[in-house]
């Protein structure tokens, strides 16, 4: 029998739970205008002299200046810090060191599925109530299913909302497992410093920042902050110089300059305000809070929509599969919300 008719070994060789998953994917489509990411739209200027770092060394694989500089930021101690080359890694140590199942609300950050299918862990989603909250069955699902680990991403992701801070402390209390909070957009919030001070009261509590909203996407950097003891254990699962050192050290001297994320981050919200503002405007247009850097509406034809703004070299992101008839747009620059609202309106007219 020739080779090539031979049956091929794929389904003996890989995991039937990872032949039926269905990745990370991102957006390939070109566009002039980029508003599908949730990127910031400004990156920091770096005068990093490559010649005075030693890159025949390996990094330091404690990150121990940049924790340093953290824990000042965070008013937590540099062992109450773990790093991560993106959030995406953390998620990937925390889900294999506490086991599953995995819960959390939905729809929210892929990742957590995602990830957790990979580690045939098993999969809870809950879906978030009709103010994108956390759902009232919540606390009885925890009794019920006893999870192995907890995601809540606050400012979520699509949805943009800040979930109730009571009811994250009542999952918190209630729940005899690891709770993470993830505050990947936590610098765009109104009113609110977040969760990392309630690090030092709830020992199961672990919150994950990241860089990657806040100008530095393309660095990888992430981290995780909480209760020492359990971040040493999850350290014990971290790959070695996981942080590469141009990545440290642009963070170091980025973080130095911390008068430029301040106005980064009042330019964005800025520009948020008045995006939300032109949004609402439009009569066939459902827009819903955001404290994050994107805006998430509700529009007819949102398909018809989407591809026409693409036409106009401007590209979003198309949610209407996970929530019907919604799409999603990162705050941009002032020139490009201009330009995605006129393109917009131009549309919704026809």
């Amino acid at each position: 029998m020739p080779e090539n008719s031979l049956e091929h070994p794929l389904k003996t060789l890989i995991r039937k739970e990872i032949l039926s998953l269905e990745g990370y994917r991102s957006e390939a489509i070109k566009a002039n205008i980029k508003l599908d990411a949730n990127e910031c739209p400004y990156s920091p200027s770096i005068t990093l002299n490559l010649r005075s770092l030693k890159l025949n060394r390996y990094p330091d694989p404690e990150a121990k200046d940049l924790k340093k500089l953290l824990s000042r930021m965070w008013d937590t101690g540099p062992e109450n810090i773990l790093q991560g080359n993106g959030s995406d890694e953390l998620i990937y140590y925390l889900i294999s060191v506490t086991g599953g199942p995995v819960l959390y609300p939905v729809p929210t950050f892929s990742m957590y599925g995602i990830i957790g299918r990979i580690l045939g862990k098993g999969i809870i989603e809950i879906p978030l109530d009709q103010n994108f909250d956390i759902p009232d069955n919540f606390i009885n699902v925890i009794r019920k299913q006893k999870p192995g680990i907890i995601f809540l991403s606050s400012p979520n992701n699509p949805t943009g909302n800040m979930f109730s801070e009571e009811k994250i402390v009542d999952v918190i209390k209630k729940s005899h497992c690891i709770v993470v909070v993830d505050e990947a957009y936590q610098p765009y919030a109104r009113n609110n410093n977040g969760f990392i001070p309630y690090t030092k009261k709830y020992k199961n509590l672990l919150v994950m920042r990241t860089f990657s909203k806040i100008g530095l996407a393309g660095i990888r950097l992430g981290f995780l902050i909480g209760d020492s003891r359990i971040l040493n254990e999850i350290n014990k699962a971290r790959l070695p110089y996981n942080v590469n050192l141009l990545t440290q050290n642009i963070a170091l001297e980025v973080l130095r300059k911390r008068s430029f994320f301040n106005n980064l981050i009042k330019r964005v919200i800025s520009e948020r305000e008045w995006l939300m503002k032109e949004l609402q405007s439009i009569n066939q247009i459902t827009v819903y809070p955001s404290d994050a850097n994107f805006i998430l509406f509700k529009i007819r034809n949102a398909g018809r929509i989407y591809k026409g703004l693409i036409k106009k070299d401007i590209l979003i992101k198309n949610l209407s599969n996970v929530i019907p008839d919604c799409l999603r747009v990162t705050v941009g620059r002032k020139e490009e919300n201009r330009a995605f609202i006129k393109a917009l309106k131009g549309l919704v007219s026809k």
